[in-house]
């Protein structure tokens, strides 16, 4: 079973004057990813590289970010894969300490920052999510708000017309008990949309 992080964990590596950060963290999706990565060269502006690994969805990126091909964000996706992650984010920022590692150096050290930062990662079991949308008149509004909270879904959109249109996502596993519970609390006047 694929697993993912709960929360974002960090490491920090000095080889040979240089300055290794690394950071694994849960990401939906390539272009969370990316945001990732552009904040942190903004937050990291004399950094000499900002190298990545991405894993979700079937899709994998890395990338070397100027360091020579095949020695920071390849190794770092195969640590990724052989902890068999998925929706996690690698990203290591190096400040060059003026000593050049060689490549098999590289190697060792940004599979060492990923390594060690998975080491202190919680990691839990990915759950698949999923979407639903439902209508209700003004006056169930705020039922359906308290059912949702108190499932854990994450509510999406909430729109205001004729009636209030819902869109939620929850843990597939418990879709269907929230589904009962809202039928139940609906008497018949809730509405599931498409």
């Amino acid at each position: 079973m694929p697993l993912t992080l709960a929360q974002p964990a960090h490491s920090e590596l000095v080889i040979k004057k240089s300055r290794f950060i690394g950071c694994v963290q849960a990401v939906p999706d390539r272009a969370a990813a990316q945001a990732v990565v552009a904040q942190l060269r903004l937050e990291h502006p004399a950094a000499t590289h900002v190298c990545w690994a991405f894993l979700a969805g079937g899709q994998s990126a890395a990338n070397d970010d100027g360091e020579p091909g095949g020695t920071a964000g390849r190794p770092m996706l195969e640590v990724l894969r052989r902890q068999d992650l998925e929706g996690v984010l690698a990203t290591v920022v190096r400040y060059f300490g003026g000593v050049k590692l060689g490549a098999g150096g590289l190697v060792r050290a940004y599979t060492d920052a990923v390594a060690q930062a998975l080491l202190t990662a919680t990691k839990v079991p990915v759950q698949k999510m999923l979407s639903l949308r439902c209508a209700v008149p003004y006056a169930m509004e705020g039922m359906v708000r308290r059912e949702l909270q108190q499932a854990g879904a994450a509510l999406g959109d909430v729109g205001h017309g004729d009636d209030v249109e819902f869109e939620f996502s929850i843990a597939e596993t418990q879709a269907p008990a929230l589904v009962a519970r809202l039928n139940e609390s609906g008497q018949g006047l809730l509405r599931w949309l498409d």
